[in-house]
C-alpha cells in the first residue's frame, strides 16, 4: 500500500462523520444570532433522536418545560429529548417530530445537511401545508 492510499484510508472515517446528521449542534436563534443551546442527534434501535445536551446561558439552564404535553411535562428543557424518530431516506431524515420547548408544540419534521456546507444542518418543521427551516450548526 503506497503512502497515499494510507493518508486517505486513515482520513476516511473522519471524512464520513462530517457528512452524517449524528454529533453535536449548536442552536442559534434566528432573529437575535444567540445561541442558545447543543443538541446531540443520535441513532438509536434505528431511529434518530435530538436531546439537549446544554442550555448555553447559564441563567436558563434549570428552566422547566412547563408549556410541554404529557412526559415531558415539567421536565428541565437540559437533557430533553426533542427531536424523535426520523429515519433515513436518501439524503434526508424525514417522518420525525420536533418540539419546541418555548410553547411545547409538536411539529412533524425533517432534517437534511445543507448541499454546499455538510456543517450545516436544515431542520424543517411543518404546520399543515406551512414550514420553516432552521439551520443548525455543527459543534465540536
Amino acid at each position: 500500500m503506497n503512502f497515499k492510499a494510507l493518508i486517505l484510508l486513515l482520513c476516511f472515517p473522519a471524512l464520513m462523520q462530517s457528512q452524517e446528521v449524528i454529533g453535536k449542534w449548536k442552536i442559534i436563534k434566528e432573529e437575535t444570532g444567540e445561541a442558545r443551546s447543543i443538541v446531540k442527534i443520535y441513532e438509536e434501535d434505528g431511529e434518530v433522536y435530538g436531546q439537549v445536551i446544554r442550555i448555553l446561558n447559564e441563567a436558563k439552564r434549570d428552566k422547566l418545560c412547563t408549556k410541554c404535553k404529557g412526559e415531558d411535562k415539567n421536565k428541565q428543557i437540559e437533557g430533553l429529548i426533542l427531536m424523535k424518530h426520523f429515519h433515513k431516506d436518501g439524503e434526508e431524515y424525514v417522518d420525525g417530530t420536533i418540539m419546541n420547548p418555548d410553547d411545547g408544540k409538536i411539529y412533524k419534521s425533517k432534517m437534511w445537511l445543507d448541499e454546499d456546507n455538510p456543517d450545516l444542518l436544515n431542520v424543517r418543521g411543518y404546520v399543515g401545508i406551512f414550514y420553516k427551516t432552521v439551520q443548525w450548526q455543527r459543534y465540536e
